[in-house]
């Protein structure tokens, strides 16, 4: 029975190279490293210490279907393997097995969005805290990808080769103003997807074109221009858009409409704020290169919050990534895959009605749920 979590976690990790030495010094497999390692993260052991002591106590099993000739190895072994691994591997292989997890739906959006490995800093050595750029998909609610960066303001480089690797076809991939770029859009619909991006103060000309336009369709009561309307169908909370509104009238944007691939509506989102007592109303301006209503935008960026909910929240509450001081190396990159991986893999499990945390204390205590978790990974 135990063979089956071999062979999947075996065939999952096919493409990897060993990044060490072969000498008559190595005194671990490879992939008996790399089973341990996504068991550990599966089971609530969230860093190389707590993998190795989850190996320890788990040995017995371990022995039923791994090789291990010298036993378990030590947090010093996850540590140096994990720090040289190619990421781009790992990666690679990460996001062709998301792939085949995701079976995105028609119009199904996709949402791209960063976060900061707060902990990964480095002040001796003046290393950066790591950025990694995430692809959410959110009918499947799976990370398709990450890509890292040294800083949030290199998104603008990140996201390129993100696109790159993902299969985004018949998709609304959604990204918030720091992604609003004409390179960004022409490679998204060079994907055969279709782009939601917010617009700010960041592409100025553009900004202000379609903040003139609506308040003249404002002015006018909206009975021209920006009469496509949607409001929330619950009552709106701090924060929450109150109404939405859509049009496909693009003359006023003048040449701006040829230099973004195939722009086809503009939206404004309006919501209600309340910062220090004070109300206020926030408008925020996008555009796409989808011709909709405004309830399916309305629909679309309040999906693309789910990137922040269901993936940056779950990661750092039920992960705990924003305490992880890994530095050396390729470690914090490549585990903030490993947890990439296994946030996937409890996902994906329906046969049980437990939250993230609750799912990965279960497999720590059972065996049998821990095999069906990684039973498929290989497929």
């Amino acid at each position: 029975m135990s063979n089956v979590i071999s062979s999947g976690v075996t065939d999952f990790f096919a493409s990897l190279d060993d990044p060490r030495r072969q000498t008559r010094n190595t005194r671990h497999n490879f992939h008996d490293i790399l089973t341990i390692a996504l068991c550990g993260m599966i089971c609530s052991a969230d860093d190389w210490t707590s993998i190795a002591n989850f190996g320890e106590a788990k040995r017995e099993w371990f022995e039923t279907f791994l090789e291990l000739p010298n036993g378990i190895p030590s947090h010093d072994t996850f540590n140096d393997v994990f720090a040289k691994l190619d990421p781009q591997q790992f990666q690679e292989c990460f996001i062709e097995w998301a792939a085949s997890l995701a079976k995105m739906l028609p119009d199904d959006v996709v949402a791209i969005d960063g976060k900061t490995l707060r902990r990964s800093f480095d002040k001796a050595s003046s290393k950066p805290a790591i950025h990694m750029v995430s692809a959410w998909c959110t009918a499947n609610e799976i990370c398709l990808g990450q890509v890292k960066t040294e800083a949030k303001s290199n998104e603008i480089t990140a996201i390129p080769q993100l696109l790159k690797m993902l299969d985004l076809e018949g998709a609304l991939v959604t990204i918030d103003a720091m992604g609003c770029q004409r390179s960004i859009a022409r490679d998204i619909r060079n994907k055969n997807a279709d782009y939601l991006l917010g617009v700010k103060e960041n592409q100025l000309s553009l900004h202000d074109a379609i903040h003139d336009q609506y308040l003249v369709a404002e002015e006018t009561g909206f009975s021209t221009d920006f009469s496509d309307l949607a409001v929330p169908s619950t009552k709106p909370r701090h924060g929450v858009a109150v109404r939405c509104r859509v049009t496909q009238k693009l003359s006023t944007l003048g040449p701006l409409t040829e230099k973004w691939a195939d722009i086809k509506s503009l939206v404004v989102i309006e919501v209600e704020l309340d910062e220090n007592g004070k109300k206020g109303l926030e408008r925020r301006f996008y555009i796409s290169s989808r011709s909709e209503n405004a309830q399916y935008f309305l629909e679309s960026t309040r999906k693309h919050w789910q990137i922040e909910n269901k993936l940056h929240w779950v990661l750092d509450v039920a992960f705990r990534e924003d305490d992880s001081r890994h530095r050396i190396g390729h470690s914090a990159e490549n585990l903030a895959t490993i947890r990439r991986i296994a946030l996937n893999v409890l996902k994906n499990d329906k046969s049980i009605k437990l939250g993230i945390k609750n799912k990965r204390l279960k497999a720590g205590w059972t065996n049998d749920y821990l095999l069906k978790l990684i039973q498929d990974l290989g497929r």
